[in-house]
């Protein structure tokens, strides 16, 4: 028995008591394909009053989608990247040029590390719920560059300007398990459970474990005494006050993967309610402001937001569409590829209707120029966010809707590499989500080129 598998399980005995599944036989993992169904307790309802943090008079109510009836363990996690061409469905050509591209990334890197080991220190991020909360972010931004340097040549790890940086991110965990990051806490945590996990060392062993279970306690659901009717339910958010998102989430079910989390446990599919709920799908989704295609919106809580519809012109929250038009609210690409994985990574079957339909969006929408519905903003986490997608799906040749094929690794690479410096980093002119700084940018780049490069399972 591995030291990860080790991990896992005793995360998945802590997380059952959590849940107060504990007495309850725990499910062994099925083999990829094997049929499965979501443990209980999901759908109880609360035994306790509403958080006084939540204001009811924001939440709206309607009946949550049905629990599925089977479920697939999806594609483990990958940490490291092939080692010849031949175990990746892409040409000799675009292997090189993605491999000398993330090198190139990593020596950028290596000028932009502070002395402390970090990176982006001085930094702090505006949550966009919570403007008046400026946090620091230089814990994510380390954790996610730790995972480069890992999963592209983990011998680097002995280096000092490596301990130095694992060094960096271990010293901000709480007392709770959580790795400090202010409103950012579940961005920062989750970032730091997918390095810890990529580093795969025993001696994390606890801090992996403290922060997964941070992680199941501190989702919206009965503990804060939320109905599984509630908006709200299942999300992840933004500090103590800010209502659940779709970005937050999705961050979180990567980071449960990651550790090796069954998507039964109760936790993955009470998020799978609220990835549900942001899809304007009305076969499953009944909230007001849905429409139907397929695509996904930021968050379902407190009625529905999307950024593509403040781009449109309606308005965040739709609240600048005309008189006489239903209110709705429009998807867009980044969280459609986030929603995409997150169904994937909670064990959906590919004939499901909502994973159906979100892939039937990005076959309308398939584009590398731009994050469909905000052109380039998000850019590099829109690049980030599909290429972990797209890789979930298993599928190398993606036929868009007018039935042209797409090797999406090699036109990844191809757009990826297009937009590199000669220094080696990368930039987002559109400086939104903080895109315009290099470091993050680059981050995102290089571990979406790392995506590509990951072996691929072979199957007779």
């Amino acid at each position: 028995m591995t030291w990860r598998m080790t991990v896992t399980l005793s995360i998945l005995a802590a997380a059952l008591a959590v849940s107060g599944l504990a007495g309850q036989p725990p499910a062994s993992a099925p083999a990829r394909g094997t049929a499965a169904t979501p443990r209980g307790g999901v759908y109880e309802p609360p035994d306790r009053p509403l958080d006084r943090r939540i204001d009811p008079d924001k939440v709206t109510e309607y009946d949550p989608p049905p629990l599925p009836q089977r479920l697939i363990q999806p594609m483990p996690p990958e940490f490291r990247l092939a080692a010849t061409p031949q175990e990746v469905p892409i040409s000799r050509e675009h292997w090189h040029k993605a491999k000398q591209a993330i090198d190139k990334g990593l020596v950028y890197l290596d000028s932009t590390q502070e002395v402390n080991g970090g990176w982006l220190t001085h930094l702090h991020a505006t949550p966009t719920d919570e403007p008046d909360t400026p946090s620091a972010i230089a814990v994510a931004v380390t954790a996610l560059a730790i995972k480069a340097y890992a999963q592209a040549r983990p011998e680097l790890l002995g280096e000092m300007r490596l301990i130095l940086a694992i060094r960096f991110v271990r010293s901000a965990q709480r007392a709770d398990g959580a790795f400090e990051g202010g409103a950012l806490t579940n961005y920062v945590t989750s970032a730091v459970v997918m390095a810890l996990a990529t580093i795969d060392r025993r001696d994390f062993h606890e801090e992996l474990q403290d922060a997964t279970l941070w992680l199941q306690r501190s989702q919206w659901d009965q503990g804060e005494g939320l109905s599984p009717r509630q908006d709200w339910f299942g999300g992840a958010g933004y500090g103590n006050q800010g209502r659940p998102d779709l970005s937050n989430t999705q961050s979180m079910l990567d980071a449960l993967h990651e550790a090796g989390i069954s998507p039964d446990e109760p936790s993955v599919q009470r998020a799978l309610v609220f990835v549900s709920r942001a899809q304007n799908l009305r076969a499953t989704n009944k909230a007001a402001w849905s429409g139907n295609d397929g695509g996904f919106v930021y968050t379902p809580a407190n009625g529905g937001e999307s950024f593509a519809s403040d781009a449109a012109g309606e308005g965040q929250y739709g609240e600048r569409i005309p008189a006489g038009r239903p209110r709705s609210l429009r998807s867009y690409g980044s969280m459609t590829y986030a929603g995409f994985k997150s169904m994937l990574h909670a064990g959906l079957t590919a004939d499901d209707v909502r994973v159906r339909a979100a892939f039937d969006w990005i076959r309308r929408h398939w584009t590398f120029d731009e994050n469909p519905g905000l052109g380039p903003q998000g850019l590099y986490y829109y690049y980030h966010t599909m290429a972990r997608a797209l890789r979930a799906g298993q599928q190398h040749i993606i036929t868009d809707i007018d039935g042209t094929e797409h090797n999406w690794r090699q036109e990844l690479i191809d757009a990826v590499c297009a937009r590199q410096r000669p220094d080696g980093r990368w930039q987002n002119p559109a400086d939104r989500w903080l895109e315009g700084e290099p470091v993050l940018a680059t981050i995102y780049s290089v571990l979406s080129l790392q995506e590509t490069l990951k072996p691929v399972i072979q199957t007779q």
